[in-house]
């Protein structure tokens, strides 16, 4: 009778081992796949829709204006006869405001304090 007793849980641990392998093993390996294959499923659609985008711009780069529009934009062409101009950026606005009247700026003014060099030759090295 003890041995008995002694085999039921050995029955029971094999038992749920072949429940593992039959049901609970090949369930997350189904789950995994179905996640990687929504995943391909969606990579799949934005790749899609680029390449719509990007037919649409071959399209677009057929066209005559297009090609003018980016030639003009781009690369500054223009037609004969015709004349570019370009905009500049406004001038920078850190001089300072007066100048000594020897044309030297004042050393003092630059002279950095000694927390200052000691942290330029620090991360100088």
């Amino acid at each position: 009778m003890r041995i008995r007793r002694a085999v039921w849980p050995v029955l029971v641990t094999v038992v749920l081992v072949g429940v593992l392998f039959v049901a609970v093993f090949p369930t997350r390996t189904w789950m995994a796949q179905q996640q990687s294959i929504s995943d391909a499923e969606e990579q799949l659609q934005v790749l899609e829709e680029q390449n719509g985008l990007l037919e649409e711009r071959i399209a677009a780069l057929h066209e005559d204006d297009e090609i003018e529009r980016l030639a003009r934009e781009q690369y500054n062409l223009v037609r004969p006869g015709e004349e570019a101009y370009a905009v500049l950026p406004p001038a920078p606005t850190d001089t300072p405001a007066t100048i000594p009247a020897d044309g030297v700026p004042d050393a003092e003014a630059d002279d950095p304090s000694l927390v200052e060099r000691v942290v330029d030759f620090v991360t100088f090295w």
